[in-house]
């Protein structure tokens, strides 16, 4: 019982340490996506020079986009005309970092952490599109299919790509409220599962590891990044809910460059994302990827630990770190206890959404040979980019007029004339999905 008391408080700590800044994150969020549309980034990511790698990366750092949204988005860079190395710079920057993710480092880290964070961000992402550039000269094949962006049509509410532009609607959304449906609801319906996990594994890990546990069995920092860094490589996390982690773990013993180590290759990879890279971009791709990555948290954590001061990155222990910490002045308790409560609403929302919307579409179709309306399975998609990335894609092939995709229920739906589902299986794999087949009434 002591154990669950003990888990709750800790968990409502690290909540109402993180919720303000989350509230405030995903604000910046919304303001990003009306700021910044899809059509604006993918125009500055097409040539295969250094100053489209620095862009993919500058372009990445601020997006608030989740592990798991960030590869069909880099993929339909690449499909879209963007070179191999501005995707692989832009897939690198992205997932590291976010608005969102920053003020809450700022939040349970402290500053130092959230200023070197998109710095080493923008370095990696850098480094791994040049690498790509480098080792990668093979000529990127003409699609058998177009995939331009359906964006770039005069009419956009034909277009069908995201929700600036969607077929559903009759009349062009005001930029208030694309912003604040975003940030509070699509986007948030993107990372709160993995949000979740991440504050539910902070309080678990506060609670069962002894405090003296790191410094007690793995005494050598250099050996802590190692054992860090192979737990992370396939781990699937997101940048934001990776702090609360790296914080439990630093208040355990664990040291700062280790924390770094976890900050990096958490959210940048998982066993996803690498299988993604290595059919759709190639093996050399994946490698220059995955050495950029490797180094870069290797590189960075050690001079983190050894030649940065130490007390620049040091927390204390969990309660007094919940109060205030060095160069963080604490909140008052109603903002806490208020974005808390909101974040926890909002969570709920969006759940309910996700439920009601996934019942009121059908389960299935009839379809024949001569039918112009076909429902598909697409296994893989687990948030809004992944939909807008599928319906942007096959809403582009030649004879489809409609693809719209329910995310609860993994299904597609698309309308035209004689539509191959050939050519739907492969572009729909091409992004880095399943295609689970056609699904019929019995």
């Amino acid at each position: 019982m002591e154990y669950i008391n003990q888990f709750f408080i800790d968990f409502i700590d690290i909540l109402n340490e993180m919720s303000p800044y989350l509230m405030l994150g995903f604000l910046f969020a919304g303001i990003l996506k009306v700021a910044f549309p899809q059509k604006f980034i993918d125009k500055y990511l097409g040539p295969k020079n250094g100053k489209s790698v620095l862009y993919a990366a500058l372009l990445g750092i601020p997006l608030p986009l989740c592990s798991c949204g960030v590869i069909p988005t880099g993929i339909s860079f690449y499909k879209s005309g963007a070179s191999k190395g501005s995707s692989v710079s832009f897939l690198i920057s992205t997932p590291q970092t976010g608005v969102d993710s920053i003020l809450v480092t700022y939040s349970l880290l402290g500053l130092p952490f959230a200023i070197i964070r998109p710095f080493i961000a923008l370095l990696t992402g850098l480094f791994g599109g040049l690498l790509t550039n480098y080792f990668d000269k093979d000529e990127k094949p003409i699609p058998e299919i177009s995939t331009e962006s359906c964006c770039s049509s005069e009419k956009e509410s034909d277009c069908g790509c995201d929700e600036d532009c969607n077929t559903d609607s009759t009349k062009k959304r005001s930029p208030i409220y694309t912003m604040f449906k975003y940030a509070f609801v699509d986007f948030l319906q993107d990372i709160s599962k993995w949000l979740i996990i991440g504050l539910l594994l902070a309080a678990v890990i506060s609670v069962l590891i002894p405090d003296d546990f790191f410094s007690s069995y793995i005494g050598n920092d250099f050996i802590g990044m190692l054992v860090i860094l192979v737990a992370s490589i396939p781990l699937y996390i997101c940048a934001t809910s990776s702090v609360p982690v790296a914080a439990i773990l630093m208040m355990k013993g664990i040291s700062p460059g280790a924390a770094l180590v976890f900050l990096m290759a958490g959210p940048a990879t998982n066993a996803a994302t690498i299988t993604v890279l290595n059919k759709v971009l190639g093996k050399k791709t994946m490698w220059s990827y995955l050495i950029s990555i490797i180094l870069g948290a290797l590189l960075f954590g050690l001079l983190i630990d050894n030649v940065f001061p130490r007390e620049w990155f040091t927390i204390g222990p969990l309660h007094d770190h919940m109060g205030a910490h060095e160069g963080h002045w604490m909140l008052p308790k109603w903002l806490q206890w208020g974005s808390s409560i909101s974040l926890v609403l909002l969570i709920i929302n969006g759940y309910f959404q996700k439920y009601i919307s996934g019942k009121s579409e059908p389960k299935a179709v009839e379809t024949n040979t001569i039918s112009n309306e076909k429902l598909v399975t697409v296994n893989g998609m687990s948030c809004n980019h992944c939909k807008n990335s599928v319906e942007k894609h096959i809403g582009a092939i030649k004879n489809v007029a409609v693809a719209e995709v329910n995310l609860e229920q993994k299904l597609l739906r698309i309308k035209g004339e004689n539509i191959s589902l050939k050519i739907i299986k492969k572009e729909i794999e091409s992004l880095g999905f399943e295609f689970g087949g056609e699904v019929k009434k019995d």
